[in-house]
């Protein structure tokens, strides 16, 4: 059984959900009428399908490779596939059509990339690197840089990736000692090393585009002294050609737990191994010391991206446990009459195939939200725009370690409804286990999401991006025609994470702040099942509404299931958070 884009679901999420017709009646978004971005979306959905996801397997079998020449080599399958995105202009649906995108909304945007993640997971980082090197060059770079560079990175004839961490400053960027060297042609000459690097070199494209963090001499200790820099992979010769090789490049690929055939890549600045001249040439984006600032751009678009990692990786967990269930018999099943059963006629199998089902949905639906709000934000102008910036703000970290929790959750438990066939590898429910773990590693971990969530954006602008946030489940539970008990529901579980929210906004301003710390994750949980739950219940109200055709049959039982047997976590989260630090303060770590 290979991946299908379950485009029914897709569709529900985005008309009954989101409400994305609301959208497009935005003057920016104008010539997309229903019919044509549906059309796109469906083509996007045949090429994940079948060019794409047939990949996968044989992907993660053979793997990156650093060869004795010190290139990157990915499995040789994955060169039509990346021609076949680079002519179908997939890199840059979801951007500005003056720079040279499609002009998508990012929300469709997002539903293309959920397509080709679950497709290929490790395929699909390619791609995500490189939409993150175009926000910042587009938002931080000079009118030359943009010149430069954007026309090739939205046609994906060029990559892009981004360079953080090094071996002592990873979660701790303000540690980083790469180093900046002013030339007096007005370049930069980098030295130094970088480690996981997503897509830090590979034979799909002629050029590489590195962002590359460095500090200057005499730069200010800490995350205020980093500045950005690009660094190409090939440098412009005198006929204008990038023929000249940079001393930039790798000198390792990491041999990981999953996303085998995404090169990993230890990156090495200015060491002499390449090129004619020792030293990377790099250019200066976005100001002296003014780094994190820039690639914050980046980061927060891979933010979002990586939540819908989670979303991707859960939904194929979901349709090979679905299939294998379908086709697995064991057992006979209560009331049936056949000897040996489907093991899909199960209870427990059932129950185990919707949670991951309404998991997933759930998590689908805070993704496109959250990139409904991007929409929104750049759509508008004065206090609307302010308010949307906000609820971006809330829900990014909400996307990105709620979602991949998911991801790691269902991928388990696709394994689990395999049972002894599931860890062997020849099913490929164990790879989705595998490749889900990295997303709640990479990217800030979901613990700095979760301090994030609660140290900057709980109480930013006296509380007002939660406030939003509040607003809109509540404006969900009161708008709900039915059931009544639902909305009871989804009101007393906001209350309980409203509760909490102002406990741990306390915690900050007094002595508290071990006990917020602690309770991080727990609230960062709890702001998830909470929202899920009501965008679930807006689904299940708006099912047979809108202009989309769509054919989800599942929405009430999906919801149902959800308010019987997720949301109630919220009791047990809240009571984990008002617990403090009991115990933390009396364990002995050093036994």
């Amino acid at each position: 059984m290979t991946y299908k884009t379950p485009l029914n679901d897709m569709l529900y999420c985005l008309n009954s959900v989101i409400e994305v017709q609301d959208l497009l009646e935005n003057p920016k978004f104008a010539e997309f009428d229903t019919d044509l971005w549906v059309q796109i979306l469906d083509e996007a959905a045949k090429f994940a399908d079948e060019v794409i996801a047939p990949t996968d397997r044989t992907c993660d079998q053979i793997g990156a490779k650093l060869s004795d020449e010190k290139k990157v080599v990915v499995p040789e399958i994955l060169r039509p596939v990346y021609q076949a995105f680079v002519e179908g202009g997939w890199q840059g649906a979801a951007f500005d059509a003056e720079i040279g995108g499609m002009g998508l909304p990012r929300t469709i945007g997002l539903a293309i990339n959920e397509a080709i993640g679950s497709a290929n997971m490790a395929f699909s980082l390619c791609p995500m690197l490189t939409a993150g090197a175009i926000e910042a060059i587009n938002a931080h770079g000079s009118d030359e840089q943009k010149a430069e560079y954007l026309e090739k990175l939205l046609t994906g004839e060029w990559t892009g990736t981004m360079n953080l961490t090094e071996p002592q400053a990873g979660s701790d960027v303000g540690a980083l000692t790469t180093k900046a060297v002013p030339q007096a042609d007005g370049t930069y000459k980098i030295y130094g090393q970088k480690i996981f690097i997503t897509w830090g070199d590979h034979d799909l494209t002629e050029n590489t585009i590195h962002l590359v963090l460095a500090r200057l001499p005499d730069a200010p200790a800490g995350t205020r002294g980093i500045s950005l820099f690009i660094v190409p992979k090939f440098l412009k010769d005198a006929s204008g050609n990038y023929t000249i090789r940079n001393d930039a490049g790798p000198i390792g690929v990491e041999h990981k737990l999953g996303i085998h055939s995404s090169p990993t890549c230890v990156m090495a600045y200015g060491e002499g191994i390449w090129g004619d001249e020792k030293g990377a040439i790099g250019y200066l984006i976005g100001g002296e010391n003014a780094g994190m600032r820039c690639m914050f751009t980046m980061m927060n678009n891979a933010r979002l991206n990586v939540g819908l990692q989670g979303v991707s990786v859960s939904e194929a967990a979901l349709q090979k446990a679905k299939s294998y269930a379908h086709d697995r018999r064991q057992g006979k099943a209560l009331g049936d009459t056949e000897t040996s059963s489907p093991i899909i006629k199960h209870p427990d199998i059932q129950r185990s195939i919707l949670t991951m089902h309404a998991k997933t949905m759930a998590a689908r639906g805070i993704c496109y939200l959250n990139a409904f709000a991007i929409d929104m934000k750049e759509c508008l102008e004065g206090d609307e725009k302010a308010k949307w910036s906000s609820i971006e703000g809330i829900l990014t970290p909400i996307s990105k370690a709620f979602s991949t929790d998911i991801g790691v959750d269902n991928a388990s438990l696709g394994v689990q409804v395999h049972g002894g066939m599931g860890f062997i590898e020849e099913t490929g429910a164990a790879q989705y286990l595998r490749d889900a773990r990295i997303a709640p590693i990479y990217e800030g971990t979901n613990s700095i999401q979760a301090i994030d969530l609660i140290g900057r954006k709980l109480a930013f602008d006296k509380g007002q991006g939660f406030g939003y946030l509040v607003e809109i489940i509540s404006n969900i539970a009161n708008a709900a025609e039915t059931p009544a008990e639902q909305k009871a529901a989804l009101l007393a579980a906001l209350e309980k994470l409203s509760e909490v929210a102002q406990l741990l906004i306390k915690w900050q301003s007094a002595d508290g702040m071990q006990n917020a710390l602690i309770a991080a994750n727990y609230f960062l949980e709890a702001a998830g099942t909470v929202l899920g739950a009501a965008l679930l219940l807006k689904g299940k109200n708006n099912a047979a509404k809108g202009p989309i055709e769509h054919n989800f049959k599942n929405a009430a039982a999906i919801c149902d299931f959800y308010f019987a047997n997720i949301l109630p976590a919220i009791s047990s989260l809240c009571e984990k958070i008002k617990s403090g630090n009991c115990g933390i303060n009396e364990y002995d770590y050093a036994v």
